[in-house]
């Protein structure tokens, strides 16, 4: 009896251990490594939140329409070695976004690089092989 109660144990920990495996997703699973972007808009929001932080910016089109983007970032213990802070992106903030679309062709992206207007430029994201 003691046998088959450790081996449910042992069972039960190899299932729960691999949920948070399940819960987090690659950088290939959601972006096209072949389809970078760079785009300028007003930063209208900045969750500094794990797993990872995002930008939200308001994008003028060609046409004039205004769509907003969500930019993934590096998770904020990556971000805050960077110099990065909670108030470092204020809305009305205007930048250029570089990096890589999501492959759904939403309006989402994995951000690499950030630029300022003052031309400070921060590295957001992590090193990806997007090949």
């Amino acid at each position: 009896m003691t046998s088959k109660r450790a081996i449910l144990v042992a069972g039960m920990s190899l299932v729960l251990a691999r949920i948070p495996v399940l819960a987090h997703h690659s950088f290939a699973a959601e972006y096209d490594g072949t389809k970078t972007f760079k785009i300028t808009g007003v930063v209208t929001k900045f969750d500094l939140t794990n797993p990872h932080s995002w930008i939200h910016v308001d994008v003028k089109g060609p046409d004039g329409t205004v769509v907003n983007w969500a930019f993934e970032t590096a998770s904020p213990n990556v971000l805050f070695r960077r110099g990065i802070r909670k108030d470092f992106l204020k809305p009305g903030n205007v930048v250029t976004i570089e990096g890589y679309l999501a492959k759904d062709a939403s309006h989402t992206g994995n951000a690499q690089k950030l630029l300022m207007p003052d031309g400070t430029q921060v590295i957001l994201g992590t090193e990806v092989n997007p090949g």
